[in-house]
């Protein structure tokens, strides 16, 4: 019995990192792709006043990093090299914007007639991000992933 249960726990930890994976490389993506389609100038003023230094250049190399690394996460392509610049973007902005709110990522300031009114979000989301993307680096992508089939095609060939 004892075996079966672990056979049945290793098939079914093969999908958390998948799981993971997509959700966390979705809103990578989702958060490139807006800094983008609103225009790079936007996002460079943002980095300006919270005092990002190159915020010219930081204003397409972030949405750039979210994006693309947001599609190595969701296959599981590199993904302890890939988490490496992630991980840098959500510290600057932790440091930068969410500190100052505190930790909430839901700070509720006040209602209105038709809800609630949110105020600016705290450092929650960042943390989150950074312990999946560590996750990820330390545990690896999982069973389903580029990196596993690059594994097993190393194994197979004999350069393990």
């Amino acid at each position: 019995m004892s075996n079966r249960t672990s056979i049945s726990e290793a098939r079914t930890s093969q999908w958390a990192p998948l799981l993971m994976r997509l959700v966390m490389g979705y809103g990578f993506m989702v958060h490139g792709w807006v800094k983008l389609s609103r225009g790079p100038a936007r996002f460079e003023m943002l980095l300006a006043q919270v005092g990002v230094p190159f915020s010219k250049l930081m204003s397409w190399v972030v949405p750039f990093v979210e994006l693309l690394g947001g599609i190595a996460v969701i296959v599981g392509a590199f993904a302890a090299i890939a988490a490496v610049p992630l991980i840098a973007t959500m510290l600057a902005a932790m440091f930068s914007v969410h500190l100052k709110h505190g930790f909430s990522s839901v700070n509720t300031i006040g209602l209105a007639a038709d809800g609630p009114v949110f105020g600016p979000p705290g450092y929650e989301i960042n943390l989150l991000y950074i312990a999946g993307l560590l996750s990820l680096a330390l545990g690896g992508a999982g069973a389903f992933s580029v990196d596993a089939l690059r594994a097993r095609r190393r194994r197979l060939r004999g350069h393990a």
